[in-house]
């Protein structure tokens, strides 16, 4: 029987590798269920520049993608002028004028994916998917690289503005590209919307000032599968596969969120955000889905509640805060920049400005707290991520607060890293991912080095 053991022990392995797989890859925009939640459990609370971090790696340009990960590669793309690939940090995209708020495309920027070890931050290996001008304008305080991609674990999606959609396999090697044009955005804030991958299809939000639509693309070709043109401005949204109790629906944000069947583009409902400007995802359950937006001058700043198998027109009458198929409403949600987290029965959210964090009874719409004060910090752009009963706000200064999950407000700890953060956080097997102007960060638990 002594003769057995090695087999065991390698079918216990085998096992072990099999139910960490799950963990292993983070595949698009705020994860696998595009909801900003790992289900691991031995990740660290705590770390800093000299505290479980595992590596860190520089990457020339700027971009606020956020990184994403199948099995021991990390994807993350960039861009930045040619000439000035050398220079410091503040100079890769040129520095504006003090009174001009845009970047212009008057030179040539390479557009780059780099793909990075999991383990050890170190480049496998990198390619230029677009080399010459960008053809649009956008706010200094945006990138070229905004978007972030997708991956079915075969390919690589990667969509660069009005640059045009990529596919490499995860080796580096191009299979298809595809213009799909180039259109001015609202104020020439320049453009955020990533790629989802459902089934076949590469689905893209692709809105503007003059052609507004979602395409869905065969993912192996880049071949129209289905296009929805919508009567819609410029959104930075990326939208959301909502699979619920009644069907699997794509939704998308807008002046108008709206809902599509997946397979074909049909419209199932709609509804008036009441003005506003929208950034932030979906999130959703079994039994509904939550939208909201920034509130600007012409209204907006509504947090939505809506009922799986909602169809038509859903909108709300200008006195009304719920009807049939919109459950609640909380009109003074202050989300802006940062998607919220849902996480076991409640909505978390960050205010762009003034760093507080506020709870929602995700059932009711009521305040578990509000307005809560997170000390020291000033403004949130990447969205709050959850896991292990905890909340982790990461504020762009590099100091990531950790929230007790649940309706008190306790932060539990502040973890510092020295960078600046705008890109949301990929999770992958106990590690996770951070993306700053100067590097790309792993962190993990790791053993005293005592």
């Amino acid at each position: 029987m002594e003769e057995l053991k090695p087999i065991k022990i390698l079918i216990v392995i085998f096992l072990f590798l099999t139910a960490c797989s799950s963990n292993s890859n983070w595949p698009q925009f705020l994860g696998p269920g595009g909801d900003n939640i790992s289900t691991e459990v031995d990740l660290p609370a705590e770390w800093g520049n000299n505290k479980n971090l595992l590596w860190q790696s520089k990457i020339p340009g700027k971009g606020w993608s956020s990184p994403v990960v199948w099995e021991e590669k990390v994807f993350i793309t960039t861009a930045y002028k040619v000439k000035e690939k050398t220079q410091d940090k503040d100079s890769t995209q040129g520095a504006p004028e003090a009174d001009d708020r845009r970047i212009r495309p008057e030179e040539d920027y390479k557009f780059e994916i780099y793909c990075l070890s999991k383990i050890t931050g170190e480049v496998i290996w990198n390619e230029t998917a677009y080399l010459g001008k960008p053809g649009i304008i956008t706010h200094r305080d945006n990138t070229y690289a905004s978007e972030t991609p997708v991956t079915d674990g075969k390919n690589l999606y990667v969509y660069f503005g009005m640059r045009g959609l990529f596919c490499y396999d995860l080796q580096g090697n191009k299979i298809w590209e595809k213009n799909i044009g180039i259109y001015p955005m609202q104020s020439n804030w320049g453009t955020s919307s990533s790629p989802i991958v459902y089934k076949d299809l590469l689905i893209l939000q692709f809105d503007n000032e003059e052609n507004s639509q979602v395409l869905a693309l065969d993912k192996t070709t880049g071949d129209e599968k289905w296009l929805a043109k919508r009567d819609e401005i410029s959104t930075w949204s990326t939208p959301y596969i909502w699979k619920n109790k009644e069907r699997v629906e794509l939704v998308t944000g807008g002046k108008k969120t709206r809902s599509y069947d997946p397979d074909t583009g049909k419209l199932l409902w709609e509804i008036d955000m009441r003005g506003g400007r929208d950034i932030t995802s979906p999130v959703g359950d079994k039994e509904m889905i939550y939208v909201c937006n920034e509130e600007r001058r012409d209204g907006g700043g509504t947090l939505f509640a809506i009922k799986a198998g909602a169809k038509g027109d859903i909108s709300l009458d200008p006195a009304e805060s719920s009807n049939e198929w919109v459950a609640w409403t909380q009109p003074k949600s202050r989300i802006a920049m940062a998607t919220p987290v849902l996480y076991k029965g409640y909505l978390y959210g960050l205010a762009r400005n003034g760093g507080t964090v506020n709870c929602f009874n995700a059932r009711t719409g009521e305040y578990a707290y509000e307005r809560e004060k997170l000390k020291g910090a000033k403004s949130f752009w990447a969205s709050p991520f959850a896991y292990n009963d905890m909340i982790f706000c990461l504020e762009e200064s590099g100091t990531t607060y950790v929230l007790q999950a649940g309706p008190e407000f306790k932060v539990l700890t502040t973890n510092t890293l020295d960078d600046k953060f705008w890109s949301s956080t990929a999770i992958s097997e106990g590690i996770l991912i951070f993306r700053g102007v100067e590097h790309v960060y792993g962190i993990g638990l790791k053993e005293s080095e005592e």
